[in-house]
């Protein structure tokens, strides 16, 4: 782009203050108006249309620029500071509702302008061209000019509402949070040979800035069939992400794999209806539509059959050898952090572990609801609480604690075998100092895992309290990788194998022993319920085919 001519600016006055400006440029004297130029400019307000975003291609003497920011949000494009120094424009622009763009490069001039478009209701642009700025520097001034008028035609937002699924295979724009479940769905999207781009979000969890400018850019330049994200990660609480997806017609799929209604709290949901629930647990599937959402679905947990695979342990590990393992939080700090946050009173914090008992008994996973019935005290409690994040707490509170005394309770009959533990230090701390059980810091999931789960004969399992009938991930891991499990009975297993032949369970703690011993003394029983399960994890329970059921759900509901 070639460089501007050099100039100078001064002031001509009348007896009403600045009339005019003129230009000294190359030996010759332009003016910015001539006569008339405070009526000629401010003319040009009348030009811009309602419902329109006015954007001034020079600020020119200023009338025009107050005129039009009486009414609404207005962008101005001036690079020219020679003239804005004697007409005062830029002074001006420093009301909230006016965006001042002096970027050099017109590209990035452009990238500002499509985000203060968003911003402000994604309504079409009104260029307004002052002609002496296209003179001083057609290069600039005129491509966004031109630009400006083209977008006008075909602006962002018919740009956004493009047709959705009209090939035969879709094109996904995926919320990477860097959780669980993430890699899996990206390694099926490559294995599946699905069009898709990723978006990462910071540790917040939820959409920066920059996180929105790449959305914008990644929907019009990639033209995605649906977003997909896990656990609403990147929607705002206030919805306005959410209400910004909906205003461009693009889908969401939002892929829950932990008890949703602990994500969703107090969530404002603008857009429900261009948004699939996909939920791990289908005891969440009335709670999400009393929340507002029409399209809910049950999607349970699967595992990744390239990671969890027999034939790892080649080099096996002598510390990993055992007859009994367990892999599993104490879920100590999260109570430890969640009774920090819950601002109980001294009373309450002595109650605590009796209300989460009663909750853990009471087969329910709405911690409110819970106590609307059995403590209307603490429901009141809950509900005079100042935040949403103190109320939050207190609901965690009490699911991690019912979690926390469920997973003693069941872990404690395991130590007659001489367990060993993976997980955190706090199991030192409730099962104390013994030399019935063993303890090793947790192992990575994706590197260690797959090799450990073979090495135990029996690989223990107790599910979360924050789960209705739903099973976890371990019930499909360990027999993909070799591995035997002994689980607790969730109600939804019984949909996802067949537990007479493809499962070992237990219904209450007090089984857990011998049917340990029932299964340590028989390596042949252990072997064939392990493959008989890999066999229906192989053909029904992969992520490959829980992301083609996505797909195939995403299409039937929101193609046109």
């Amino acid at each position: 782009m070639k460089s501007a001519t050099p100039y100078s600016a001064e002031a001509v006055t009348d007896s009403d203050g600045l009339s005019d400006i003129r230009i000294h440029i190359n030996g010759k004297t332009w003016h910015l108006w001539g006569r008339n130029g405070l009526q000629r400019e401010a003319d040009l307000a009348a030009q811009v249309p309602d419902g329109t975003l006015p954007v001034l291609i020079g600020a020119g003497l200023g009338h025009c620029l107050s005129e039009l920011a009486q009414h609404g949000p207005i962008a101005v494009i001036d690079r020219e500071s020679a003239i804005s120094e004697i007409s005062g424009s830029r002074k001006t622009a420093e009301r909230d509702n006016i965006l001042w763009i002096d970027d050099a490069n017109p590209q990035a001039a452009m990238d500002r302008l499509i985000r203060w478009q968003a911003d402000n209701g994604g309504k079409p642009f009104a260029p307004v061209l002052l002609p002496l700025y296209l003179r001083l520097n057609r290069d600039y001034y005129g491509l966004l000019a031109d630009t400006l008028k083209e977008q006008a035609k075909t602006d962002f937002w018919t740009q956004a509402r493009y047709p959705k699924f009209e090939s035969a295979t879709p094109r996904i724009l995926f919320f990477n949070s860097s959780y669980f479940l993430c890699d899996e769905i990206l390694s099926s999207l490559q294995r599946l040979g699905i069009a898709h781009q990723t978006i990462t979000l910071d540790q917040t969890g939820t959409g920066s800035q920059d996180f929105i400018e790449k959305l914008l850019k990644a929907v019009i330049d990639f033209k995605p069939d649906f977003i997909l994200t896990v656990n609403h990660f990147g929607l705002d609480r206030e919805g306005k992400l959410a209400g910004l997806l909906s205003d461009m017609g693009l889908p969401l799929a939002s892929w829950f794999v932990d008890n949703p209604h602990l994500i969703l709290h107090e969530y404002a949901h603008p857009g429900a209806d261009n948004t699939a629930i996909f939920t791990f647990d289908a005891g969440n599937l009335g709670q999400m539509r009393d929340k507002g959402f029409q399209n809910v679905h049950y999607l349970p947990l699967a595992t990744d059959p390239a990671r969890f695979r027999p034939n790892l342990s080649d080099n096996r590990i002598p510390e990993w050898s055992c007859d009994v393992s367990f892999v599993g939080n104490s879920m100590t700090r999260p109570v430890a952090t969640s009774l920090h946050d819950a601002l109980l009173t001294p009373q309450m914090q002595k109650e605590y572990e009796n209300i989460a008992a009663g909750f853990g008994a009471s087969g329910e996973t709405d911690v409110v609801e819970h106590l609307k019935d059995k403590r209307p005290d603490w429901r009141a409690f809950h509900d005079s609480l100042p935040t949403p994040e103190a109320r939050l707490a207190l609901e965690s509170l009490i699911t991690w604690e019912a979690t926390r005394q469920y997973r003693f309770d069941c872990v404690a009959r395991t130590l007659q075998f001489a367990p060993l533990i993976v997980g955190d230090s706090g199991w030192k701390n409730i099962l104390g100092a013994s030399r019935n059980w063993r303890h090793i810091p947790g192992l990575d999931y994706y590197k260690e895992l797959p090799r450990f789960y073979p090495q135990s004969k029996i690989n223990f399992n107790c599910t979360s309290r924050q789960m209705i009938g739903a099973v976890n991930q371990r019930v499909f891991d360990v027999p993909a990788c070799g591995g035997f499990v002994l689980t607790d009975h969730r109600k939804q297993m019984e949909d996802l194998f067949d537990l007479s032949t493809e499962a070992a369970v237990y219904h209450h703690p007090d089984e857990i022993p011998s049917l340990i011993r029932q299964y340590l003394s028989d390596k042949a029983l252990r072997d064939k319920v392990s493959r008989a399960a890999r066999k229906r994890i192989l053909a029904e329970h992969t992520y490959e085919i829980r992301i083609s059921k996505l797909i195939k759900v995403m299409r039937s509901t929101f193609s046109t």
